[in-house]
């Protein structure tokens, strides 16, 4: 099923802009998936997929082996396989809706009890269905390949061999049964404890009483006093709430350890890896290459910053502050919107087409609101329904990249929708690819247009700053994760020590030219993805690199290019990253492809060295 999860989310956005320069923000119209949390169409639905989980386990249980012994298999397995996905894309529009609604306001108690029963009761439902897959990985081999090597059963086969993966990992029918039953009260509760405690924390700034998103925008101002304040606002609200958040994050780790154990994970992001369906040597080499470039890349980029503020390190505020002496434009939702669209044209008119639907269906929620979830995602929803946009727009360059990012995931989506319920979702990895080429879309765009070298270089610098967070902070996270959950194994972490892991890996990967100043040690505490996705950052960075590799092949040959990217978008979860890439002549799997992202970055800042 589908939930909501960071898993397809943008670092947030940091801005802060009166709503009257942004013109009228959408908020997004979830009547295409129910007209209400209390409409008999929801209940009707729940209702019927309860009915169905009990009727296809009482039809299929303990018979897939035999199916596979009587006259044309392919065909009575591919109904029951078709007869799962119908019930996966009811269950996931079920727990789409829920959850979409309740990141509309998560300190809504109505939303907040909504979306716990609508969470406990498809947790019940589908456990009915927990069988299939581990009859199905109990088949015999031959088998089951005989039978998907025919249609219509070959529809699923990539399927078939996805979950083929997983086999080595399960664990007895009833084991499973608990795990997925207990999950209610076990991760989803803490997540869902996580979620109300962010985003019911207030934050001092200036004596004005801000939610979260806001004020990490304030790291941004162009008055320092006010990046200063609101950096002092979140340590003091943070450390104050410290107890919470040790708690939560000792909590996962040891669950996360306890479920690793019983399957038999021999690392702590292998789990991460297999759902990627990534192997670790690439993510190993991924992360070695990123930190062996941390003095090339941030530490380098870092102390040019430094130098333009006249200082020789910058305050940790700072690391974002927009260059002195250029003005900030505050840019309108049209105006992004238009950004954003031409962007894309400029490249494919067909990916402009898809991504105006989310502005013209309303399927975009854009305001900040007080309880609202922080942050941009794009949740896929299910393939019968379309996908949902989420932004805090406010108006800042970098939240019409989100824009750009989320609509690129959006679009995505929608292209690998036709899959079906069950091959339409990405792996992390290649889903982040989408969205960063939407961003570099647009970056490319917006560069070509600056005439003025002073907006030019602030331009470049944003960009610059964007892939250091998106590359080098990402693996950084990547490191304080391994390093907490590592840690985690011989015994419950303080908040001190898990400040102290925060301030080792952010000191090693900013480098020298940042001072990193009391407070700093608490920031680990509002990051969601070491909540709701344990290891999922270094997706990101993975999509960073692989889009400067493919926005390289692009520059260079740029003829049927946009056909194949589309055609691989279009792909969803049919094929492993070696096949999408291989029709750009790229390999991820080769250490040197990653230096070929890296150096884009380099090349960048040399540029900005060279404006100086």
């Amino acid at each position: 099923m589908q939930r909501i999860s960071p898993a397809h989310s943008a670092p947030a956005s940091q801005a802060g802009k009166p709503a009257e320069a942004l013109g009228s923000l959408p908020e997004w119209n979830l009547d295409d998936l129910y007209p209400g949390m209390d409409s008999p169409e929801f209940a009707a639905d729940l209702a019927a997929g309860e009915a169905e989980c009990k009727a296809f386990a009482e039809a299929y249980r303990g018979k897939l082996e035999g199916l596979l012994k009587g006259p044309r298999p392919e065909e009575t397995l591919h109904e029951a396989v078709r007869r799962y996905e119908a019930i996966e894309d009811r269950l996931g529009r079920i727990i789409s809706y829920a959850g979409l609604v309740y990141a509309g306001d998560t300190t809504d108690p109505k939303r907040a009890k909504f979306y716990g029963d609508a969470q406990e009761r498809l947790t019940a439902a589908s456990s009915d269905l927990l069988f299939f897959q581990l009859e199905l990985n109990r088949i015999d081999d031959a088998a089951l390949d005989a039978a998907a090597s025919r249609p219509p059963l070959a529809h699923f086969r990539p399927w078939l061999e996805d979950i083929r993966k997983e086999k080595p990992y399960q664990l007895d029918d009833k084991i499973e049964q608990l795990f997925h039953e207990k999950s209610v009260t076990g991760r989803a509760a803490w997540n869902r404890l996580f979620d109300e405690t962010i985003s019911a924390l207030k934050f001092n700034v200036n004596g004005e009483e801000l939610t979260l998103e806001p004020t990490l925008n304030k790291l941004q101002d162009a008055d320092g006093e006010v990046r200063r304040t609101a950096a002092e606002a979140l340590a003091a609200t943070l450390g104050a709430n410290l107890r919470i958040f040790t708690l939560i994050t000792n909590t996962l780790a040891k669950d996360k350890d306890i479920a690793d154990r019983w399957r038999g994970f021999q690392d702590v992001a292998d789990s991460r890896h297999l759902s990627n369906r990534v192997e670790r040597e690439v993510v190993d080499a991924l992360v070695g290459a990123v930190r062996e470039a941390y003095p090339r890349l941030s530490h380098r980029y870092y102390r040019l910053k430094a130098r333009w503020f006249g200082v020789d390190a910058l305050n940790h505020w700072d690391r974002n502050a927009p260059l002195p002496k250029v003005e900030q434009p505050i840019i309108g939702w049209d105006e992004a919107r238009g950004t954003v669209l031409d962007a894309y044209r400029g490249f494919s008119p067909a990916m402009a087409e898809i991504a105006g639907r989310f502005f013209d269906g309303r399927w975009i929620d854009a305001p900040v609101r007080p309880g609202k979830a922080p942050g941009a995602f794009a949740h896929p929803t299910v393939p019968s329904a379309h996908p949902y946009v989420l932004l805090n727009y406010q108006g800042r360059p970098r939240d019409v990249m989100t824009l750009a990012h989320e609509l690129g995931h959006g679009v995505h989506q929608v292209l690998a929708a036709p899959n079906g319920a069950l091959m339409a979702p990405t792996p992390l990895t290649m889903a982040e690819t989408a969205s960063v080429f939407g961003e570099m879309l647009t970056f490319r765009a917006l560069l070509d247009k600056a005439r003025d070298p002073t907006q030019r270089r602030a331009m470049l610098a944003a960009k610059v700053e964007d892939m250091i967070n998106t590359v080098v902070r990402q693996i950084a996270f990547y490191s304080f994760e391994r390093e907490v959950h590592t840690t985690r194994a011989s015994g419950e972490l303080t908040a001190e020590q898990l400040g102290a892991l925060w301030l080792k890996v952010q000191e090693e990967s900013l480098g020298p030219a940042i001072r990193l100043g009391p407070g700093y040690e608490t920031f680990w505490a509002y990051i969601p993805h070491f909540v709701h996705s344990p290891f999922y950052v270094y997706a990101y960075a993975f999509g960073d690199c692989l889009v400067n590799s493919l926005y390289g092949v692009y520059e260079k040959a740029s003829d049927g290019f946009a056909e194949r990217y589309l055609a691989m978008l279009a792909a969803g979860g049919t094929r492993h990253h070696t096949e999408l890439l291989a029709p750009f002549g790229l390999d991820a799997r080769d250490p040197a492809f990653w230096q070929i992202g890296l150096s884009l970055i380099e090349r960048m800042i040399g540029e900005l060295e060279a404006m100086d």
